[in-house]
This record gives C-alpha cells, sequence and structure tokens, in this order.
C-alpha cells in the first residue's frame, strides 16, 4: 500500500468515529509492529519495557516474542493504559469507559473507513494489510531474515526448513529496521 493511502486511511480514522484516538492507536500499533489483532488484544500494561521501548507480543500458535517500537507510540501506549484504567494484566486496549476493546471494534474501524474511502471498501483492506504493508516495507529494506523476525517467524513451525536455520536475525536488527520505517531512534538500535 502506498504511503499516501496509508495517510489517508490515517486520516479517516482521526477524523471521524466515536474514539478517533484509539482508532488511531490501533492504526500505529499494527504499522509499526505488523502484529496481528490477537497480538494486539492480548497486550497488557505488564508487557510494556519503556526503558528498551519493546512490547511483549502474544500471538497465534502460542507464540511469544518482544517486538520493538517507537518512543512516540510506547508514551502513546502508557498514556492510553492510565488514562483508560487498564493496570497491571488487565488488557490494555480499552475504550474511553474502560472496557476493553474486541475484534468488533476492527470491524467497525474498517467499516467505517470503507464508508470514507471507496477503494478501502472495494479492495477489503484490513488489518492484515497494515501488516503485509509493514512487512513487505521491512523485507525490501532490510532483507528476509529481518522481515521474518519482525513478523514473529523466527522460531520455525511449518516453514521451518534447512535454509531457515541459517536465515535469523536478532532484535537489535529488528529496531533498527522500525528506526528506518518510524524515522525515530530507538534505545536498541
Amino acid at each position: 500500500m502506498a504511503d499516501t493511502r496509508l495517510a489517508e486511511i490515517n486520516a479517516v480514522a482521526a477524523s471521524t468515529g466515536d474514539d478517533p484516538a484509539l482508532d488511531s492507536l490501533l492504526l500505529r500499533l499494527h504499522t509499526e509492529t505488523a502484529c496481528r489483532r490477537g497480538g494486539a488484544l492480548a497486550l497488557r500494561p505488564v508487557d510494556l519495557d519503556p526503558e528498551q521501548c519493546l512490547i511483549l507480543l502474544r500471538e497465534k500458535g502460542d507464540t511469544v516474542r518482544w517486538q520493538p517500537v517507537s518512543p512516540t507510540l510506547m508514551r502513546h501506549l502508557q498514556s492510553h493504559a492510565e488514562e483508560r484504567g487498564a493496570t497491571g494484566a488487565g488488557q490494555l486496549l480499552r475504550y474511553r469507559n474502560g472496557q476493553p476493546i474486541t475484534y468488533r471494534r476492527y470491524d467497525h474501524l474498517w467499516v467505517r473507513i470503507g464508508e470514507h474511502l471507496q477503494w478501502v471498501y472495494v479492495q477489503q483492506i484490513s488489518t492484515h494489510w497494515l501488516r503485509h504493508t509493514t512487512l513487505t516495507w521491512v523485507e525490501r529494506n532490510f532483507g528476509y531474515a529481518v522481515a521474518r523476525e519482525y513478523a514473529g517467524h523466527s522460531g520455525g513451525g511449518s516453514d521451518a526448513g534447512t535454509t531457515t536455520t541459517y536465515v535469523r536475525a536478532s532484535l537489535h536488527e529488528v529496531a533498527v529496521a522500525l528506526a528506518a520505517l518510524t524515522g525515530e531512534p530507538h534505545p536498541l538500535a
């Protein structure tokens, strides 16, 4: 997806709906980390490491991994948790009334964006498209190994083979890619 298209999506999310701050945070989280919806929904305040700008993601297949985030996103996640009453091991992402969000928030978000941007509706753009867009950018700019690590695919699994044994990237390399993506320095880069 082109940068201009991503900017259009972010503009609609930030200017429509009943909670633009939440929707903008969701889009930034997924654009920066390429995490899955389940990973975002499982995020807890105790999963934030502000000193190293890392979040602990729990995703499909019992995958648990540390993912770098920009200092700006970390500040927004911390503020969101504080303002919306998320504490400790409770779900971080919440509505203004303090209730945890569900998958339905994503469904409503993309329907609304599709109502404002016809191409989003026609092409059925979704959170998964943001993941794909970010991972494609990382792969093209930093290589296959870093993209695999960025996606959380580095732990083996069904696509593990002889070649993947030699194709690995470090958390440092993921942080370097994130810094390039966001234009912000990262403590691990």
